[in-house]
């Protein structure tokens, strides 16, 4: 086979031999260490490998193998290997490398397993080859083919030895103190060129709602599908499973009072306050009134249920939060100072770094003090979506001239 011209079967025939020898450095070497390439590392890495293309495009008339790597003989087989390989990927769930390794088979980590980095290797060093080619041998029509080749090949590259670069940390923040100090996934503390000063810390939570439980199980009824009363305003009246209920009285900030017999609650704006509301509950068939204060309770007060009978009793959920986001101030070494509101979905950035709001303290709820925000950092991000920017361009420039030709 291999004494003839190359064609698509020499292809198949190298993918399955990446995949062989994958195997065999898998079992010697255990799985790649995507950290171990961070800079500079990973630059010398990528001029070392670019280097390398351009010797091997300019020995192309000399070693036979290299032309056959430029052509559509090789490229047809490396791209359905990637195919298969980034196929069974995505049917496997795939786990952090950061996650320890106990009961986690190899499929788990794909991205870190030597015969699917052999393998998209492979295809990265065709789409090299025939990138440097056609810039070499420029012609105006081979331009999307060209923006193509290029973007894919400086997107898979870059995204590629860049990972090692990407930092993704957590910090907890508290109101009136600046923090600089963050914890990556294994819980290691990092001094960071920024700190973050919490001004405050904003909530705002969905209506309060009403549900009946049962008092054996403490689950939601109907078991088969629960119901809940929400309590928006203008609300004076509802029903659940055939209970009547009104309501009698709402606090949105309130206390609870303790009596002799009875738990009552009182207006008070401040700091721990619960939402109550007092109730009057009608049974089914009309003949049970049963009346009392119901609240969700807060890390102040606990919450308090109205038992209608002995098998069930009415609730009121944790309030659930509509929107949160925190008031800060961020320092960073240069100099600067930023005063920004930060929210879900609406990260600061500055200095390479993107500011997530990530969570707050949830035994306080819209009391926190707390808010916890995702730093994250990628350097070579602003590369990767050059490469994937170029894809686009030539996906367009192909369109366009597909339509000059229909005309």
């Amino acid at each position: 086979m291999w004494k003839k011209t190359w064609g698509i079967e020499e292809g198949i025939t190298t993918c399955g031999g990446l995949i062989v020898i994958g195997l065999i450095l898998h079992l010697f070497t255990g799985r790649v260490d995507w950290s171990s390439f961070a800079w500079p590392l990973n630059l010398y890495l990528a001029i070392t490998y670019l280097m390398g293309l351009l010797v091997l495009y300019f020995l192309r008339k000399k070693i036979y193998f290299v032309q056959w790597a430029m052509s559509y003989k090789a490229a047809i087989p490396s791209l359905i290997a990637v195919v298969i390989v980034t196929f069974f990927m995505g049917m496997i769930k795939q786990v952090p490398g950061t996650v320890p390794s106990e009961g986690i088979s190899i499929f788990h980590r794909m991205l870190s397993f030597w015969p699917f980095i052999l393998v998209y290797f492979w295809m990265t060093t065709i789409v090299g080859l025939i990138s440097i080619r056609h810039l070499f041998s420029f012609r105006l029509r081979k331009i999307p083919f060209l923006l193509n080749h290029l973007g894919l090949f400086i997107a898979l590259v870059s995204a590629t030895l860049g990972s090692a670069d990407m930092k993704r940390l957590t910090m907890t923040t508290r109101i009136g103190q600046a923090e600089w100090r963050a914890t990556d996934l294994q819980g290691h503390v990092t001094e960071l060129p920024l700190a973050i000063e919490l001004k405050n810390f904003n909530i705002e939570e969905y209506p309060p709602k009403l549900m009946l439980i049962d008092n054996a199980t403490g689950k939601a009824l109907p078991n088969d599908a629960p119901e809940h009363l929400l309590l928006e305003e203008g609300v004076r009246s509802g029903v659940l499973s055939d209970w009547k209920i009104e309501i009698l009285d709402k606090l949105d900030m309130a206390a609870s009072v303790s009596g002799q017999d009875t738990v009552k609650y009182v207006e008070w704006p401040s700091m721990g306050a619960t939402c109550a509301v007092r109730l009057r509950v009608t049974s089914p068939d009309g003949k049970q009134q049963t009346s009392g204060w119901v609240s969700c309770g807060s890390f102040l007060f606990p919450y308090q249920a109205l038992r209608l009978d002995s098998t069930c009793s009415l609730v009121m959920p944790d309030r659930e939060p509509r929107r949160y986001s925190s008031e800060v101030t961020i320092y960073t070494q240069s100099g600067k100072q930023i005063e920004t509101t930060i929210e879900v979905n609406q990260p600061a950035e500055i200095e390479g770094w993107k500011i997530y709001q990530l969570s707050y303290d949830e035994s306080k709820g819209r009391w926190s003090d707390i808010s916890i925000f995702e730093l994250v950092s990628d350097p070579w991000l602003p590369v990767v979506y050059t490469g994937i920017v170029l894809m686009m361009l030539g996906a367009v420039c192909m369109f366009v001239t597909a339509q000059k030709k229909e005309e």
